[in-house]
């Protein structure tokens, strides 16, 4: 008893600390305690619920309907998930918007790969324009101005980023990396607007085009030219050697200052490839995780359906485990998993033998279409369903509906599968007619 109070006790202390950053903006470290708070105990709903709703919070819509669904799994009454749930899916327009955002923020990590960064940004502004949220977009915007130098639109970018999540580690990195590129331009820009030279042993650094070094320009110059006769030939074989020497060795120190910080540039444009090159890698998986996050909730949409149905006593096992087919068991938890498998035992069997009757008829008829689409269903749900015959069947359709490549695998299905049944010989024989056939 005591260590499940102690369980509960730090899946709270976890829930407060998300629930306090939340409220601060660090959107990030919410998340983090958030899920610590789950791993003590995933049945904490308030916690599940925050989480939905900080995903919410930085534009990502999919993973917060996620947990809101699994919340409501967990709880069916009395729980707020169910009013934000009806909240996002009652606006179908703005469902659609997001939905959309997401597929362009897709093509944008695209367009990247392929060096498009002009059309990516122009997309990009349509993406924040309507999620204003979404916190991935305003990163890419911003990481695309910094690699193309675009500093000020960069800054203004980053700025509204830090507004949705004031600690997340990526907007923080472009931030560091824009304050370090602006302090380089800056003293870039004083080494433009000074001159340095030498005179004797001292080093005089004065600003351009001032005034002062105009007059003393022009007083050199009489000097020049009144003592041009006595000291031509003192400057020529004393001093120019000298002088020349001098400006070789400063142009030598310049040019290994330039050096550096041309070899300083290309590693910092180099850092900024290689994550813009992270970025491009992770459009594929991020484009995979919105597919699965899609997936769980239809799951668990479809689960929830059918047992309202099998509750409620009016509908036949077809129609119900034409639902629970949608239903990807991988994707569940383990309370999901149980229901599922209840609900699978109770209905398959009585659908098995709706469809395989239907199937059967419509093979018999001609209607090989029909037949594939029944006895597609059968197979699914139990693939031995007669000892094979049902398979055997199948196999049949589709070679009645022209799909030799289809009907010779379950064929092979049938002959591997069930040596022992009356249908492999059968089997083994329509795949010997076909192959002759291919010969001939």
């Amino acid at each position: 008893m005591d260590y499940m109070k102690k369980i509960v006790y730090h899946s709270n202390y976890w829930y407060n600390d998300g629930l306090r950053k939340a409220q601060m903006r660090d959107m990030s470290g919410a998340i983090a305690s958030l899920r610590r708070s789950l791993q003590f105990n995933r049945e904490n709903i308030a916690a599940r619920n925050l989480l939905g709703l900080v995903y919410y919070g930085v534009g990502e819509v999919p993973e917060a309907l996620v947990e809101w669904i699994i919340s409501k799994n967990l709880k069916a009454r009395d729980n707020i998930a169910d009013h934000y749930i009806k909240n996002v899916q009652a606006s179908a327009k703005e469902l659609e918007t997001i939905d959309l955002a997401i597929r362009k923020y897709n093509q944008c990590l695209a367009y990247c790969q392929q060096n498009g960064e002009d059309l990516a940004v122009i997309q990009l502004k349509q993406v924040i324009s309507a999620h204003p949220t979404f916190l991935k977009a305003y990163q890419l915007l911003a990481l695309i101005y910094l690699h193309t130098e675009q500093y000020p639109h960069a800054r203004q970018i980053l700025r509204t980023a830090r507004k949705l999540d004031t600690t997340n580690e990526i907007t923080l990195h472009y931030m560091h990396e824009l304050v370090q590129q602006k302090g380089r331009r800056r003293r870039e820009k004083k080494k433009e607007d000074a001159v340095e030279y030498n005179l004797g042993n001292e080093t005089i650094i004065q600003p351009k085009h001032s005034r002062i070094k105009e007059m003393a320009g022009q007083l050199a110059v009489a000097n020049i030219f009144i003592g041009a006769a006595i000291g031509a030939a003192v400057i020529w074989f004393l001093v120019a050697p000298a002088v020349n020497q001098s400006r070789a060795d400063r142009m030598n120190d310049q040019m290994r200052e330039y050096s550096e910080e041309i070899k300083s540039l290309e590693a910092q444009v180099s850092a900024q490839t290689r994550t813009l090159d992270n970025y491009r890698a992770s459009g594929e998986s991020a484009a995979t995780d919105a597919q699965q996050a899609q997936t769980t909730r239809d799951s668990y949409e479809y689960l929830m359906t059918v047992r309202d149905q099998y509750d409620s006593r009016n509908y036949s096992d077809a129609e119900m485990a034409d639902s629970l087919l949608n239903v990807s068991r991988d994707m569940l938890g383990t309370n999901a998993q149980a229901v599922y498998d209840e609900l699978t035992a109770a209905i398959y069997p009585g659908a098995c033998d709706a469809n395989f009757a239907t199937g059967t008829e419509a093979l018999n008829s001609g209607n090989y279409q029909g037949a594939v689409d029944a006895l597609s269903k059968v197979v699914r749900m139990n693939e031995g369903y007669n000892s094979g015959q049902a398979l055997f069947n199948l196999a049949q359709a589709y070679q009645g509906n022209g799909d030799n490549e289809n009907a010779a695998a379950y064929y092979r299905r049938v002959v591997e599968g069930y040596a022992d049944s009356e249908y492999a010989a059968q089997a083994q024989s329509s795949l010997d007619g076909m192959d002759q056939a291919v010969s001939e």
